[in-house]
C-alpha cells in the first residue's frame, strides 16, 4: 500500500504542476521524505505529513480522501476530515493507530527514545550542577502572559473545533511550574520571551529536567537545540534537528527503522520535543524565514527569544502558529534580599549574621524622593547581572559591593553592567582551583575575545572544537594544511628512506631528495584534496559518529562497502595518476632524458601508480567501512569526550590504514608491473623499491589522510599548531576550554561549548575588535 500512496502523491503533485523542491517549500516536508514516499522507500506516512502535503497541494475534498485512503489501508470513504484535524496528536497523547509504524519499528523507536531520555536527563543534571543553579537555591524566575499582539488565536492554541468559544489560558507561573505550564497548553507550543539575562536558558534547562522527571513513555523527549545556529534558507527544520541530534548524541547516527538514521526516525516520528533556545541570536535576515518554517511545521516545541527580536519577526510575517507566549518578569528587591545575603561571607564581627550585601540592599530600599532609583536596582533586576555581581563581590574578600552605589563611578545602568562584565573574567581567573592550571587573566581575556569574535564572524553561538580553524580564511586553512601535511610526510619519507638506504648501502642524499620531493608533492596533493572536498563545497569536517571495532562483529551502520570502494578507488587513482606523472618527470630529469622520453616516463608511471594507489585505497576504504560501528546513544557527550573519541577513531584508522594500505601498494606494485610488463615497455621494480614504496605509502598516506581529511587532524594542524603559533589561542587549547567551562565562563551544550551568556560573548567580541 506504500506504493499506492506514492503513486497517488506523485500524480497529485504533477497535476498541481509542482516539483518536489517546490512542494517542500510549500509544506516544510523535506525533499528526502517526499522522494521516499513517492518511491515507496518510506511507508506508513504520519497523518501530520499527509495533512501538510494535502494542504500544500490545495486538494479538493475527493482528492484529499483518495490520498488519505492510500495512506491508511482499509479506511472507509468519507473520512477526509481525519486528515484535516489539528495535528498529529494532542500534547502528551499517543499518535493515532493509523500513523503507527510496524510493531517492530515502533518498539525500536520507543527503546531509542527511552535511551535518549536517559542521556538528556544525565547531561542537563550535570550542567545544572556545574552552573550552580541550586547554590543556594534557584533565582525566582517568574512570568506572565505576553501581549495579545504576539499571541495566536486562543481557539488555535486550545485546539478547539470551529465555532467553539475560546477563553484565554491562565499562563502565569514561576520556575518550578514550567513543565506544568507547558502541559496546560493543548497545542504543545510555548514561546518564552524575556530581555537579555532574564533567565530564558535556565528556564529551558529546568523545563527539560522537570518534563523528563514526569514524562510518560508516550510523550516525546525534550531536547535543547541552540536555534541561533540554524540557517533556515539552507536546510529544513527537520533535517537540521536530525543533524544537531546526531552531533550531540552520536549514537543516533546508527541505522533506524526504514533505513534512515535513528535521529531522523525519532524526529520524523514526533518522539523529539524541540526546545529551541535563542531565537534572538539568529542573524537579522534569518528570523523571518525561520518563523515561516516553524509555522509550516506541525511539531510541538518550546521557543525562547528576546521580545524585540520576536516582535520584529512577527511583524514581518505572523505569530508562531498555535503558540502561547509568556514573558519573563524582573526580579524584585525582595528577591534580592532573600538571595544575595545567602551567597556571601559574613564580615561584621558585631553582627555575625550580617554579610557584605546587607547594607547595600538597605540603601536600595531607602526612599529618595529627590533623585531617581539607584542604577544598581535596575541592573540587579535580571538573573544574569545578579550572578555576575555575586561572582565579583560575593565570592571575593577584596571587593566591596558598596562601591556599586557610587553614582560618580557608575552614573547609569549601562556603566554598571559594563563594569560587571569587565570584572567577571579577572575575578574568575584570579580564583585558584585545586589541581587546575593557573592562567594569566590578561592572556585568558585575549584568547576568549578571539573565540567570541570567531563565533560572531561565523554567526553561531556554538563553539565547536572542530570549527576553531574556520575563523581563518579558506586560503589560509588550505595552505597551512598543505604545509604541515607536506612537512610531516616529507620528514617521515626521509627517515624511512634513510633507514632503508643505510641497510642496503644506499645514499643519504638520495633519501633526503626523495623526502623533499615526496613532501612537496604529497603536501600539494593533500592540500588540493582538502580544498576540493571542504573549501569548494563549503562543508565542515565533522567528528566521526562511529568508532572502529577490530575485535568482534561490528554493528551495522549506514555506510556500505560498495560506496567506500568506489570513492576510495577513484580518489586513490587520481592521486596515483598525478603522483606517478610527477615522479616520472623527476626521474627523467635526473637521467637527463629528452622531452619525449620524460613525457613517456611520466605517462607510464602515472598508469602504474594510478592502478596501484586506486586499488590500495579502495580496499583500505572498504575495510575501514566494514570495521565501523555506531556509538552508544547513552554515551556521555561533551566537547572533551567527543574530541577524545574522534582522536581514538582517527588513530585507529591510522593504525589500520598504514599496514593495510602499505601492503596493498607494495604487493599491488608487483602485480601491476607483472601484468603490464611488455605492454608499456620494460618495467623494473626491485624488492627494495617495492618495500620502500609500500612502507612510505602506508605511513605517509595514513598520515596525510589523518591531517587533512579528519576533524582531529585539522584540530592538530590548525588549533594545536597554527592558532597558538600566531598567538590567537594557547598551546593547550583543550585544557584552556575545559578550564573556562569549570570557571563558569563557558557552558556545555552537548558536543560544543557556548559562552555563559550571549551578552558576555558580544562584550568580549567588541573588546577584541577594539584591540
Amino acid at each position: 500500500m506504500a506504493g499506492e500512496f506514492g503513486m497517488v502523491l506523485r500524480r497529485l503533485r504533477e497535476e498541481a504542476g509542482l516539483t518536489q523542491e517546490e512542494l517542500e517549500r510549500r509544506c516544510g516536508v523535506s525533499v528526502r521524505t517526499i522522494r521516499g514516499l513517492e518511491t515507496g522507500k518510506r511507508g506508513n506516512p504520519r497523518m501530520s505529513t499527509v495533512q501538510q502535503l494535502a494542504d500544500a497541494l490545495a486538494l479538493r475534498s475527493e482528492d484529499r480522501e483518495e490520498l488519505l485512503r492510500a495512506a491508511i489501508p482499509g479506511l472507509p470513504g468519507g473520512s477526509a476530515g481525519a486528515a484535516g484535524g489539528p495535528g498529529p496528536r494532542e500534547a502528551g497523547g499517543e499518535p493515532p493507530a493509523a500513523e503507527q509504524p510496524a510493531p517492530a519499528a515502533r518498539h525500536a523507536l520507543a527503546e531509542a527514545a527511552e535511551r535518549l531520555a536517559e542521556a538528556v536527563a544525565a547531561r542537563w543534571q550535570r550542567e545544572e550542577e556545574q552552573r550552580r543553579i541550586q547554590d543556594p537555591y534557584p533565582l525566582p524566575v517568574r512570568w506572565k502572559a505576553a501581549p495579545e499582539t504576539l499571541t495566536d488565536h486562543w481557539a488555535n492554541i486550545r485546539r478547539l473545533p470551529p465555532g467553539a468559544a475560546s477563553i484565554p489560558l491562565n499562563l502565569s507561573g514561576r520556575l518550578e511550574q514550567i513543565a506544568q505550564t507547558y502541559r496546560n497548553v493543548p497545542s504543545g507550543r510555548l514561546v518564552v520571551l524575556g530581555r537579555s539575562g532574564s533567565g530564558k536558558t535556565i528556564l529551558a534547562l529546568r523545563f527539560v529536567l522537570d518534563h523528563l522527571s514526569s514524562r510518560t513513555p508516550a510523550e516525546p523527549v525534550p531536547v535543547i537545540f541552540s536555534i541561533g545556529a540554524w540557517d533556515p534558507t539552507a536546510i529544513t527544520l527537520r533535517d537540521w534537528l536530525t543533524e544537531q541530534l546526531t552531533r550531540d548524541h552520536p549514537g543516533t547516527a546508527a541505522r533506524g527503522p526504514g533505513g534512515v538514521s535513528l535521529a531522523a526516525a525519532l524526529v520524523d516520528a514526533g518522539r523529539v520535543l524541540p526546545v529551541l533556545d535563542g531565537f534572538d541570536e539568529m542573524a537579522d535576515g534569518l528570523r523571518r524565514p525561520a518563523l515561516e518554517a516553524l509555522n509550516a511545521a506541525t511539531l510541538p516545541l518550546l521557543l525562547t527569544s528576546r521580545p524585540a527580536e520576536y516582535a520584529t519577526a512577527v511583524a514581518e510575517t505572523d505569530v508562531l502558529t498555535s503558540a502561547a507566549p509568556i514573558e519573563l518578569t524582573d526580579l524584585t528587591l525582595d528577591d534580592l534580599d532573600h538571595y544575595l545575603p545567602r551567597t556571601t561571607r559574613k564580615t561584621d564581627p558585631a553582627d555575625p549574621a550580617a554579610g557584605a550585601w546587607d547594607s547595600v540592599l538597605r540603601k536600595l530600599r531607602e526612599p529618595s524622593p529627590d533623585r531617581p532609583a539607584a542604577p544598581l536596582a535596575t541592573v540587579l533586576s535580571t538573573p544574569l547581572m545578579v550572578s555576575l555581581a555575586r561572582t565579583v563581590y560575593s565570592d571575593t574578600p577584596d571587593h566591596d559591593p558598596a562601591s556599586l552605589l557610587d553614582t560618580g563611578l557608575f552614573p547609569g545602568a549601562e556603566e554598571l553592567e559594563a563594569h560587571l562584565l569587565d570584572n567577571f573574567l579577572p575575578t574568575v581567573y584570579r580564583l585558584r582551583r585545586p589541581g587546575a592550571r593557573d592562567w594569566d587573566p590578561d592572556r585568558a581575556r585575549r584568547w576568549l575575545g578571539y573565540l567570541a569574535h570567531h563565533l560572531t564572524e561565523l554567526k553561531t553561538p556554538d563553539l565547536a572544537w572542530w570549527r576553531l580553524g574556520n575563523g581563518l580564511r579558506a586560503s589560509t586553512r588550505t595552505v597551512v594544511t598543505a604545509l604541515v601535511t607536506g612537512l610531516a610526510i616529507g620528514l617521515l619519507d626521509a627517515a624511512v628512506a634513510s633507514a632503508i638506504a643505510a641497510a642496503t648501502d644506499g645514499t643519504l642524499a638520495g633519501a633526503l631528495l626523495d623526502g623533499t620531493v615526496v613532501g612537496l608533492l604529497a603536501g600539494g596533493l593533500f592540500g588540493l584534496v582538502h580544498w576540493l572536498t571542504y573549501t569548494v563545497t563549503g562543508k565542515d569536517i565533522r567528528p566521526a559518529a562511529v568508532r572502529l571495532r577490530i575485535r568482534g562483529r561490528p554493528e551495522t551502520t549506514t555506510w556500505t562497502a560498495g560506496p567506500r570502494l568506489v570513492i576510495g578507488t577513484l580518489g586513490g587513482a587520481l592521486f596515483g595518476l598525478a603522483y606517478g606523472f610527477v615522479v616520472g618527470l623527476v626521474h627523467a630529469y635526473g637521467w637527463k632524458a629528452g622531452l619525449a622520453s620524460a613525457l613517456y616516463l611520466g605517462f607510464v608511471d602515472a598508469i602504474v601508480l594510478g592502478l596501484v594507489y586506486g586499488g590500495g585505497t579502495g580496499l583500505t576504504f572498504c575495510l575501514l567501512g566494514l570495521l565501523e560501528t555506531p556509538l552508544d546513544i547513552v554515551s556521555a557527550v561533551s566537547p572533551r569526550s567527543v574530541l577524545n573519541a574522534d582522536r581514538g577513531t582517527a588513530l585507529t584508522q591510522l593504525a589500520v590504514w598504514a599496514p593495510v594500505f602499505g601492503t596493498a601498494v607494495g604487493l599491488g606494485a608487483w602485480l601491476v608491473v607483472d601484468l603490464l610488463q611488455g605492454h608499456l615497455g620494460p618495467l623494473v621494480l626491485g624488492p627494495t623499491a617495492s618495500l620502500t614504496l609500500g612502507v612510505i605509502s602506508g605511513a605517509g598516506g595514513a598520515l596525510g589522510y589523518t591531517l587533512s581529511l579528519t576533524a582531529w587532524g585539522q584540530w592538530c594542524v590548525l588549533s594545536r599548531i597554527w592558532l597558538p603559533l600566531t598567538g590567537r589561542l594557547p598551546w593547550a587549547v583543550a585544557t584552556f576550554l575545559d578550564d573556562a567551562y569549570q570557571r563558569g565562563v563557558l557552558r556545555q551544550a552537548g558536543a560544543v561549548y557556548q559562552f555563559r551568556h550571549a551578552r558576555l560573548q558580544s562584550h568580549l567580541a567588541r573588546a577584541h575588535r577594539r584591540e
